[in-house]
């Protein structure tokens, strides 16, 4: 029984979460987000401010906290050790936003798609956004080291493996803001993977799948 307790409650504040998070990037869009405070977040919400602190600790946090680590991670781990460096970390990140966009080739934007554009685009516009943007890329780039484990243990592989993040999430930011000024008419996942090919060559994973991801040329640094 404690333990459905728990799930429920986890539940009942992952659901919080969304709501409040919804109606801020809402607000954003619409009023500016210098112009609107924490307290007309929590008044849209249906919940004080202390719960929406409790939630998101700042109000940049609204904006951009998110799954994206979690997922990339995820992915990582599940990926073959066997694979070239820069394949586990770009295929992770191509994955990450397929599940992030939720749709196929051909299909309508969804929900949650237009709602990572309208955060993206909050986070371009917005300077104070775009300073902690920076701050979210080095958690995530650390995500991916963590998530490698045992393949950057010692200081020349960890070393090699953070020059290829950061490769792969320099890619992956570029096609981020032109995903953001084409309005999200190309899928994510694509804009992820061309950019992805653009740094490191026009070599893919056999098979062709919509998360293969660009073969390093020689070495998985650039350059």
């Amino acid at each position: 029984m404690s333990d459905q307790h728990s799930t429920l409650r986890a539940q009942r504040r992952a659901e919080t979460r969304r709501v409040i998070q919804a109606h801020a990037v809402r607000l954003f869009t619409e009023r500016g987000y210098d112009a609107t405070t924490v307290t007309d977040v929590a008044e849209a919400a249906g919940v004080s401010p202390m719960t929406v602190y409790r939630h998101f600790p700042t109000k940049e946090d609204l904006v951009l906290v998110d799954q994206h680590g979690r997922l990339v991670a995820e992915r990582i781990v599940a990926s073959s050790a066997a694979r070239p460096l820069v394949r586990r970390i770009g295929g992770a990140l191509v994955d990450a936003a397929t599940a992030l966009t939720g749709r196929g080739p051909g299909d309508d934007p969804t929900a949650s798609e237009r709602f990572l554009l309208a955060r993206l685009r909050l986070m371009i516009s917005t300077p104070a956004l775009r300073a902690r943007h920076l701050d979210n890329q080095y958690a995530l780039q650390q995500a991916i080291v963590d998530a490698l484990g045992d393949d950057a243990t010692d200081p020349d592989t960890a070393f090699h493996v953070q020059v290829a993040a950061s490769a792969c999430l320099a890619a992956m930011h570029t096609a981020l803001v032109r995903w953001a000024e084409d309005d999200g008419r190309t899928r994510l996942p694509d804009l992820i993977a061309k950019a992805l090919t653009a740094a490191f060559g026009d070599d893919t994973a056999e098979g062709g799948g919509e998360t293969d991801t660009p073969e390093p040329t020689g070495r998985t640094e650039p350059g």
